[in-house]
């Protein structure tokens, strides 16, 4: 049986990392979810839950912000629930493409960005958009220090990022794929609370 101890002497930026809930996480908003953490410092932190489908499609929010000429395929991309935060708000998990000049981007690293203005989402419409995205609807947000006690709680655990589990990997499959790919086997778990 494992279990987990977290260090929380060091401080570290969480940014560009998959956030894991634990199994014992019941709060409805993050019970299984997996979130990418877009944003870590000492103001607190931000991340977009990836694993949440709604049943909203882009069509929906394209009529919504009066954009027209769309390729047929948008009624089959549905968006997710990025978090519980500004749900009206959208914000795009995307391949980084430094040719690509969007209105409001966050470059996560050389390879992934966060963009949340109208321009990305016309492109996406029209096909014109990243070769890789998901759209997600409000984000996570966690107040200064917030984040590091509940990793401390044993809530969540960090994991590597990767194209497979923001892109290709079915949401009902990230939970399980993205603890693997930490090294933890989800069915074999027990969860003490402590430091180390």
């Amino acid at each position: 049986m494992a279990v987990l101890y977290f260090d929380t002497m060091t401080t570290e930026n969480f940014s560009n990392q998959l956030l894991i809930a634990m199994p014992t996480l019941l709060d409805p908003n993050f019970h299984h979810a997996v979130a990418y953490i877009c944003n870590h410092d000492e103001e607190g932190a931000m991340g977009i839950i990836i694993n949440q489908p709604t049943d909203v499609v882009l069509t929906d929010i394209l009529e919504h912000m009066d954009i027209d000429d769309y390729r047929e395929q948008t009624d089959q991309v549905f968006l997710y629930r990025g978090g519980p935060v500004q749900p009206e708000y959208g914000f795009v998990i995307h391949h980084n493409n430094p040719l690509d000049r969007w209105d409001s981007t966050l470059t996560m690293n050389d390879e992934i960005a966060v963009t949340a203005s109208r321009d990305i989402i016309t492109a996406i419409a029209h096909n014109t958009g990243p070769k890789e995205s998901m759209i997600a609807l409000g984000y996570a947000g966690w107040g200064p220090g917030q984040l590091e006690r509940e990793i401390a709680d044993n809530s969540w655990f960090l994991g590597p990022v990767s194209h497979d589990i923001l892109f290709h990997l079915p949401h009902d499959q990230r939970w399980q794929k993205a603890a693997e790919s930490s090294g933890i086997d989800l069915s074999r778990l027990s969860v003490l609370s402590g430091h180390a």
